[in-house]
């Protein structure tokens, strides 16, 4: 371990001539310099089971190696989303790291509220920026071109499938399938096993439930939530057009219960061989493809499906951000290099086993043999997705702001959360896309003018 301890010597005294520059020049842009070392530092962050490893093998693997203490506050997701936004919009420097996703990050950075990176990334190179995916560093930058968030695990979406299924029905899944594609073959596999149905679909209302996977579909059929110059587009031709087909494929051939299942009901449902297909995150090919699934080699990984755009697989990763307040900015900054590193990854694996890397974010993790023994199966397309992914560039025609899956503004959750319940209540056979599309453009209409008239002054 001399070589880490030799790493973070030269990391601080680099880091002590970049303070000190920058303090000889009067410049405090990023924070009056890079702070300077406490012995402890305090994280903010979502209690998911990748940062529940983290905390675990946080005394041995950093703080031994580095003499700072790491404090967790660890919080379920709404929760902790609640919290980071009152602690960095009131500056209040309790917190000096936050797990923050690619849709607040944009966001926080714009509103100053978090440290650009860019000073340690020059000061600490065996972090190795470049070996992040360029879809990651793009999605966490902000609008000055500075990273701003480093990616603790990452995820795009595919198309998952039965191979065993559509073998016995002499059907080949094309190399990169469209959704007219999908739709045929859904027909031709509901019912192949008894109780089983041809694809299942998010219908879950939620900005990040239902939302996310028609979103993308969307994005593909042309459709848009806004024009570049914040035009609302909820009922325009391409949104109503890919809604539409969104929920005729999953009343048709989609799971029961369809308008309330979310991610966890589909892969239960793909696990229990419920279901022939499923859209939805590359995060979940680490559970189908585990030691104990019954489904565990019958699958096989195509991309996200298209219409009219080469890709279209969303692009999400929960990240590492250092608040603007924090007053330890240099540890705060040896506490992301070290959980987003190449090394982490590797004290995982011999740790706690390579199917528990939060992988994503790395192009070096797609070629590790001992991560390709584990997840060989769904590595490559995994990889294809995020490198596919274009958060600046989703659609058929340019958009106001940066994302794939969301629009990243803030009253984006709120406006998506209540057109998720109209789409639902459509996937329910309970309205119309044609009425449930109409209140949505309503409601995006109102964000839409708030925008143009901040041009507008």
């Amino acid at each position: 371990m001399a070589h880490r301890q030799s790493k973070w010597a030269t990391v601080g005294l680099a880091l002590a001539l970049v303070g000190a520059s920058a303090g000889a020049a009067g410049c405090a842009g990023w924070g009056g310099g890079v702070g300077t070392a406490s012995g402890a530092i305090n994280v903010l962050m979502v209690n998911n089971p990748q940062m529940v490893d983290l905390q675990a093998l946080t005394a041995e693997g950093f703080t031994k190696q580095t003499g700072i203490r790491v404090n967790y506050t660890v919080l379920p997701e709404n929760d902790v989303r609640d919290k980071i936004s009152q602690e960095f919009s009131s500056q209040a420097g309790q917190y000096d790291v936050a797990s923050l996703s690619n849709f607040e990050i944009p966001i926080y950075a714009r509103s100053k509220w978090i440290a650009p990176l860019d000073p340690y990334l020059t000061a600490d190179p065996g972090f190795d920026q470049a070996d992040v995916l360029k879809p990651m560093t793009a999605s966490l930058a902000g609008d000055d071109g500075k990273v701003y968030g480093e990616p603790f695990y990452g995820e795009s979406s595919f198309l998952m499938y039965r191979k065993d299924i559509l073998d016995a029905k002499g059907i080949t899944m094309p190399a990169k399938p469209t959704w007219q594609d999908v739709a045929g073959i859904a027909a031709r596999v509901d019912n192949a096993q008894p109780g089983m149905r041809g694809i299942c679909l998010r219908g879950e209302p939620g900005w990040g439930q239902v939302m996310a996977p028609v979103t993308t579909v969307v994005n593909t059929f042309g459709g848009t939530w806004f024009t570049k110059d914040w035009q609302a587009q909820v009922n325009s031709e391409g949104f109503r057009q890919a809604t539409a087909f969104y929920v005729d494929l999953v009343r048709a051939h989609g799971e029961p219960g369809a308008a309330q299942a979310g991610f966890t009901d589909c892969l239960n449902n793909m696990i229990g061989g419920h279901v022939a297909m499923w859209y939805d995150a590359t995060s979940a090919a680490g559970s189908l493809e585990a030691s104990n699934s019954p489904v565990r080699g019958k699958l096989g990984y195509a991309p996200a499906p298209v219409v009219r755009t080469p890709s279209s697989g969303w692009l999400y990763a929960w990240s590492w951000s250092i608040q603007q307040a924090s007053k330890q900015k240099a540890d705060a900054w040896k506490f992301i290099s070290w959980a987003s590193g190449k090394d982490y990854e590797s004290l995982v694996g011999s740790k706690l086993g390579w199917s528990r890397v939060p992988a994503g974010k790395r192009a070096s993790t797609y070629t590790n043999p001992q991560y390709l023994r584990e997840a060989g199966a769904f590595a490559e397309p995994t990889r294809n997705a995020i490198e596919s992914a274009d958060p600046r560039n989703p659609g058929v025609q340019p958009r106001p702001a940066i994302g794939i899956q969301f629009v990243d503004i803030p009253e984006f959750t709120d406006l998506a959360t209540q057109v998720s319940q109209y789409i639902s209540s459509a996937i329910a056979g309970q309205t119309s896309v044609e009425s449930a599309l109409n209140r949505g453009q309503g409601l995006a209409g109102d964000v839409a003018e708030r925008y143009r008239s901040r041009q507008q002054k």
